[in-house]
């Protein structure tokens, strides 16, 4: 089923018929397409198949009610970008509790009022409108970035590269610790190291760019390989090949004779090279190296990544 209208869609669930009636007509006038389900199960299925832009969730159905619906909606990668609003007569604390942490986004109390329905509704279609924007934004630059809510540790959306770049890796455990870990540092205002998991001879490194207590957290990825690298130092600072694979291991602090062995060749060997390295970067320690090495390649990493922008009334080259 694919809706193809300017119109924002919104999906409505509720198992009383007269409910459903009076805000399918109010959001009908108010310009809305409008979808509804009567009781959960459908309401998922509508929701996968549809993609309305927001749902209107009554919190107590029979059988699967409201609370358990939006978990099932949430826990879906094709489902859990939706925002969803709910319904209920229940004003005591715990439930209101519960609807936030079931990853419903707000609520509305009963009996409606459909002034205020249509507000909360447009609130948050504004906010999935810029969020959407963003996102289209980094997909056309083909930026690697994934969005995770900080209360549950899970992935709200990822750009098509940042999926790409996951394949392959075990994620789960050590990116939901890690963000955890993160809040924590960020909540008391310190950093967190980024988290860096390894595959073979490749790595692919989460760092967090944009913080939000409630809401989503923007994270940055990106994949290097010990092969990458050597040749980002190799076209950095104009060394050769064995040059760049003696820095490389400079960089992860391995000793003349750890890199030696590594490399097939002596120490002294080593040394010779680590030499004109010294040199061609215009230092003198191998801490500096390692610095001086680190930080051109963040650089290189920070430029590659950013999109230029033409300045105004210039064609794009």
């Amino acid at each position: 089923m694919n809706f193809n209208t300017d119109r924002n869609v919104v999906l409505v669930v509720d198992d009383v018929p007269e409910n459903l009636a009076v805000l399918h007509d109010a959001l009908d006038e108010s310009g809305y397409t409008v979808l509804v389900a009567n009781n959960g199960a459908t309401a998922l299925q509508r929701a996968a198949e549809a993609q309305p832009d927001i749902i209107l969730l009554d919190a107590v159905m029979p059988g699967m009610d409201g609370f358990e619906t939006c978990r099932h909606l949430k826990a879906s990668l094709a489902t859990r970008h939706i925002p969803v609003v709910f319904m209920t007569g229940l004003t005591e604390a715990e439930h209101v509790v519960a609807a936030f942490a079931a990853g419903g986004n707000d609520y509305v109390t009963k009996p409606l009022r459909t002034s205020e329905v249509l507000a909360r509704i447009t609130s948050h279609l504004q906010t999935a409108r810029l969020m959407d924007q963003a996102r289209s934004a980094l997909d056309a630059f083909g930026n690697a970035v994934i969005a995770m809510t900080p209360r549950d540790g899970k992935i709200v959306w990822q750009t098509p590269l940042a999926r790409t770049l996951m394949q392959g890796y075990a994620v789960d455990t050590e990116l939901t610790a890690w963000l955890a870990a993160t809040q924590l540092a960020h909540s008391q205002g310190q950093s967190h190291p980024p988290l860096t998991l390894q595959r073979a001879s490749r790595r692919l490194i989460f760092s967090a760019a944009e913080f939000s207590e409630n809401e989503q957290w923007m994270i940055v990825l990106r994949e290097e390989s010990d092969g990458a690298q050597i040749e980002k130092l190799m076209a950095s600072f104009k060394l050769t090949q064995r040059e760049s694979e003696v820095l490389n291991w400079v960089i992860k602090g391995k000793t003349n004779r750890d890199i030696g062995d590594i490399l097939g060749t002596s120490p002294r060997t080593v040394n010779k090279h680590l030499e004109h390295v010294f040199v061609k970067l215009g230092v003198e320690t191998r801490t500096s190296a390692a610095a001086v090495a680190m930080g051109k390649l963040r650089l290189r990493t920070t430029e590659a990544a950013s999109p230029v922008e033409s300045p105004a009334g210039a064609p794009p080259r």
